[in-house]
């Protein structure tokens, strides 16, 4: 079955909310392997869009379909209401790929100098050093950086053509805690001033943190869209954490109740609703202590939606 990607030598301006870029049931095999299945995904002008998905399940891939490096399948491919590899688009465009090599000899300040050539109204160089954390390092070879140093530069290269969308793929994969986290108000300050960006990665802090929309892809499907706090409403409900002479067994026997697992002297109770079996612990132990009730994170809606998805025999051919 053969793809399509539109053409256009239009660059129509996308209005906030309106769909910057999308698949539309598109389809791509590496072989006899099936990374995307039929995946049905939009990105909208002014949001930021989480991207998660276990290794492998097709997250890389979309973002390159996305960018024009590779044509479906099937289905139809658009960024701006069209091809993503017209010139006038690519030109809008910015991107930070885990693959990819830029050479090594040049100094970071020629890099960005090379790459911003390539935009009609590029960011001044030292708006782009500041946003990356590379002030000190602009005369420095790429090739005497640290793997950390690497990654701030190439999201300079990503963003120094000031490109109205942004695809990040794992874009803070070796930073330390404080880049980490510099990079994320960077990112936040992009979104601020009306850009649009996908973001894939592995930290699912860094989307419960960044991300309006979270799109969860499992086996080249997508198997859940909504905002992060919808998500984690849905599929993880509250975390429970107490000091008991119950069992685990009795525990389990509660109703409501999804996981129970110790955590030192004291458990760990998994329920979609932390009221009902909290008065169902109390009224079975009156001498309950340390009672502790949060929400669960990201992290535990992700893992019960992956694998959920894998008992359900979604699996690649």
């Amino acid at each position: 079955m053969s793809a399509t990607i539109e053409q256009t030598r239009e660059t129509p301006s996308i209005e906030t909310g309106g769909i910057v870029a999308s698949l539309e049931g598109v389809s791509k095999n590496y072989g006899p392997v099936r990374a995307l299945r039929a995946v049905d995904f939009n990105v909208r002008a002014g949001e930021l869009v989480a991207l998660l998905g276990p290794n492998g399940a097709g997250k890389t891939t979309a973002v390159k379909l996305l960018l024009g490096l590779m044509p479906p399948h099937a289905g139809r491919v658009r960024v701006f209401g069209g091809d993503p590899t017209n010139p006038e688009n690519r030109k809008r465009t910015g991107a930070m790929l885990q693959v990819g090599r830029v050479p090594e000899t040049l100094r970071v300040r020629e890099h960005i100098d090379l790459f911003s050539s390539y935009y009609q109204k590029p960011m001044p160089l030292g708006e782009v050093l500041a946003a990356a954390g590379l002030e000190k390092l602009g005369d420095r070879k790429f090739a005497d950086l640290s793997g950390g140093q690497r990654q701030r530069v190439l999201f300079a290269l990503a963003i120094c053509g000031d490109p109205d969308v942004l695809f990040l793929d794992e874009p803070t994969v070796g930073l330390d805690v404080e880049a980490r986290r510099l990079l994320w108000d960077e990112i936040r300050k992009l979104v601020g001033r009306g850009k649009t960006v996908l973001l894939t990665t592995h930290y699912l802090q860094e989307a419960d943190t960044l991300a309006d929309r979270v799109a969860v892809i499992n086996q080249g499907a997508i198997i859940a869209q909504s905002t992060p706090a919808e998500i984690k409403a849905k599929t993880s409900g509250k975390r429970i954490r107490c000091i008991t002479a119950l069992d685990l067994n009795s525990l389990r026997e509660i109703h409501g109740v999804t996981e129970v697992k110790e955590d030192r002297e004291a458990v760990e109770i998994h329920a979609r609703e932390a009221e009902p079996v909290v008065r169902a612990l109390l009224a079975r132990d009156p001498l309950l202590a340390g009672l502790e009730i949060t929400s669960a994170g990201l992290e535990e809606a992700f893992l019960a939606l992956t694998r959920d998805t894998g008992q359900n025999g979604n699996q690649q051919n």
